[in-house]
């Protein structure tokens, strides 16, 4: 498979620097010849530009969301990035980064696929809008805007429109959700599974009932993004936002394989490894072993 290297070093989404280190970090640990060994070509596409912005001017561009401008505007870079990698019959794996960059990974995959689903792995649900959000961090509005809720400036990013339909929307891992977002889990009637769902009912039947739904959906692809905070905090130092009581490793190997063995997963993202807070890179070097292993299975 040729594989196309997309680096994303943004930190304006979750306000906390150091997780924009993350794409160089993992070139330092040669993350092109990881995904090589598994039998794919990789094309590295650099990093995208990310403007500089003085922190006194977060809320220029909006009273209740850091950073806004910018952040579309990256967005919307990385959207024709994915979307030209798509249309080259390239995987794009694009490298955070904060998690507000899949707004633009989703995009761009949607914009190529008619009917595109999205997993999104992670400790978090970000479906925060203005409204709901207590912290005004882009990166917990994202899975929102793609479902067409928030701001224009968001949902219409690269095109008018509902990127993704909420039935085809799959969270996992969540256990950390602010009290707007499970309102809005309610209204959707979105499918979410906790960590207490994957301990209690097993990644594999959560798994098999979710590619069920895929199938049954009839689904072109999957957008697969993976949060590296879904993954216990003290597995995962090395990240801005850890919650306690998240998947182990073996469990969250488990998810990878399943869902890169379906051949349905066309698109992903690795996102939130922050460098600066990271313990003896022991952070960065559990997302490599997980890159290994999840390029293993890349059909």
């Amino acid at each position: 498979m040729d594989v196309n290297l997309i680096g994303v070093p943004l930190f304006f989404g979750s306000d906390v620097r150091g997780v924009d280190f993350g794409p160089t970090k993992l070139r330092e640990k040669d993350i092109d010849k990881v995904i090589t060994k598994n039998n794919h070509t990789v094309r590295d596409l650099g990093n995208l530009k990310v403007d500089c912005i003085p922190e006194d001017s977060k809320f220029s561009y909006h009273p209740k969301m850091k950073y806004l401008q910018p952040i579309v505007d990256v967005n919307q870079d990385l959207a024709d990035y994915v979307y030209n990698s798509l249309a080259a019959q390239s995987f794009p794996f694009v490298v955070g980064g904060d998690h507000s960059l899949g707004l633009g990974s989703i995009s761009g995959a949607s914009k190529y696929y008619k009917n595109l689903a999205v997993i999104w792995v992670d400790a978090h649900t970000d479906i925060n809008t203005p409204e709901t959000t207590p912290s005004g961090n882009v990166h917990g509005m994202p899975l929102a805007a793609a479902m067409g809720r928030g701001i224009t400036e968001l949902t219409d990013l690269y095109f008018e429109g509902v990127k993704v339909n909420p039935e085809n929307v799959f969270i996992i891992g969540a256990r950390d959700i602010d009290e707007g977002e499970m309102a809005l889990i309610e209204e959707m009637n979105l499918n979410v599974y906790s960590t207490i769902d994957v301990n209690e009912r097993g990644m594999k039947a959560i798994m098999d009932e979710i590619h069920q739904q895929l199938l049954d959906n009839g689904v072109d692809a999957v957008h697969l993004s993976f949060d590296i905070d879904c993954l216990d905090f003290s597995l995962v130092p090395g990240t801005g936002t850890p919650v306690q009581d998240g998947m182990t490793v073996l469990q969250a190997k488990y998810l990878l394989k399943y869902l890169m063995s379906t051949n349905l997963v066309k698109s992903l993202d690795i996102v939130e490894l922050n460098a600066a807070l990271d313990r003896d890179d022991s952070t960065a070097d559990l997302v490599i072993d997980l890159v290994d292993w999840t390029f293993k299975y890349l059909q």
